[in-house]
């Protein structure tokens, strides 16, 4: 018998769908503790700048320091982390930023217009941001690959000055995020970070200049204080727990599919990690792999907690059942696991990032294949799209109407403008209008 614990339902079951949905359930409440912690940060931040950003970097990350330029970064120490990475490091750090770098250049965005009969031109002006801000998880959770994956969509995007932000908490550096700074030209590095250094980014500083985007993961205090300040500049998103839905029909190696399982529910205990198959006796080798490969591993509470709280494995009647159910469930990350993986690519509508095959394992688009890795979770790839460059790109609408285009226009926009009561809009199209 099974002893990891990992729900096992049916679809034919007659409650299999309220049952499914209390699985997928998540709110992403919030701490009122935290809250409050977090506003009073944001408004003293705002209203002290620097003096603030110091004392709580003082007081969270125990830094010994007493002006900002002690938190700054020179771009020599960028350069020197990059220089002083071992040959294997280096070389898959360099070889991990040119995939992604080359994935993003065709995502980028141009400017169009066209014309009309009577020469009027409309058209859309794309734009880069002027300057955004990236926060960058330090200490012992250091991620050079979230360095990659906001900072090298931005800087093809155009984005003229990109602020990074890290706490470095008792002075600990992680020379690979500091390399990944330098190689995807990060032009500023300061060692601040919670809900201090969010504020310093969306209101500025008098060394640190205001931002218009704040990208990036971060803890439940930085993910507090990026809800507050948008508006007031952009984000990027407030990510849940991330997730992973495995398609299968029964061909494949069960361990393979095990591992995938315990590569998103290691992330923490709220991960998500469901299969979907076709083939009952798959899911007990699945199940019997699992059990085996579990002692193996580092992080083998955290990944035990959260197949037991969010896990699950599911036994479906047929593929099409399994891509309307990936639909419902609109993960952040969709593995397809069949023997034609491309057959079932047109009936899936919602997933952040799909990996077809058995070697198109998800932690590779996690750190080198090239793809984004920021990616909608909570099902909101319903509605939302992975990091792109196009996140730092703005459009403006261009119209440049002909004095003959206005006649026509200008009559329509004026019954519009009457039928909604604004006689100003109405008169302002008809002074144009020659008879």
């Amino acid at each position: 018998m099974s002893a990891t614990k990992i729900s096992r339902f049916d679809s034919s079951e007659p409650d299999f769908l309220g049952r499914l949905d209390t699985l997928l359930a998540f709110e992403s409440s919030t701490d009122d503790a935290i809250e409050t912690a977090v506003a009073g940060i944001l408004r003293d931040v705002r209203a002290r700048g620097d003096e603030a950003v110091i004392e709580y970097t003082r007081r969270f990350d125990r830094m010994d320091c007493a002006a900002m330029v002690e938190l700054e970064l020179p771009r020599s120490e960028l350069d020197a982390a990059y220089a002083g990475l071992g040959d294997t490091q280096r070389a898959a750090l360099a070889e991990a930023a040119d995939r992604v770098r080359l994935y993003h250049e065709r995502q980028k965005q141009d400017s169009w217009e066209y014309a009309e009969a009577d020469g009027t031109r409309l058209g859309q002006k794309v734009t880069p941001l002027d300057r955004v801000g990236l926060y960058v998880p330090g200490g012992r959770a250091s991620y050079p690959s979230s360095v990659l994956m906001n900072a090298i969509p931005a800087k093809v995007a155009g984005v003229k000055e990109l602020i990074m932000v890290v706490p470095t908490p008792g002075g600990e550096r992680n020379p690979l995020v500091l390399a990944a700074a330098a190689i995807t030209g990060v032009d500023r590095v300061f060692t601040i970070g919670g809900a201090q250094a969010v504020a310093a980014l969306a209101y500025g500083t008098q060394t640190i200049p205001q931002v218009d985007k704040i990208v990036g993961p971060g803890n439940a205090y930085v993910a507090s204080a990026k809800r507050r300040v948008f508006g007031t500049v952009g984000i990027d998103m407030v990510a849940g727990p991330s997730e992973v839905l495995i398609i299968s029909d029964g061909h494949g190696n069960p361990d393979w599919v095990a591992m995938d399982l315990f590569a998103q529910a290691e992330h923490d205990e709220l991960a998500q990690s469901i299969l979907l198959c076709t083939d009952a006796a798959f899911l007990d080798r699945v199940h019997a792999s699992i059990d085996r490969l579990l002692a193996e591993m580092p992080r083998r509470d955290t990944i035990a907690t959260s197949l037991a709280n969010r896990g699950a494995l599911i036994k479906v009647r047929d593929l099409a059942e399994a891509c309307d159910l990936a639909n419902r469930i609109a993960p952040e990350h969709l593995e397809i696991c069949t023997e034609d993986p491309r057959a079932l690519v047109d009936s899936i509508r919602h997933a952040g990032a799909m990996f077809l095959g058995h070697y198109s394992v998800e932690a590779l688009g996690d750190y080198c294949a090239g793809p984004n890795h920021v990616l909608p979770t909570m099902r909101s790839a319903r509605f939302s799209s992975p990091l792109g460059v196009y996140d730092f790109q703005k459009r403006t609408s261009i119209l440049d109407i002909s004095a003959e285009g206005a006649q026509k226009l200008g009559r329509i926009a004026s019954v519009l403008a009457h039928g909604e009561g604004l006689q100003a809009h109405a008169r302002s199209a008809e002074m144009r209008l020659k008879d």
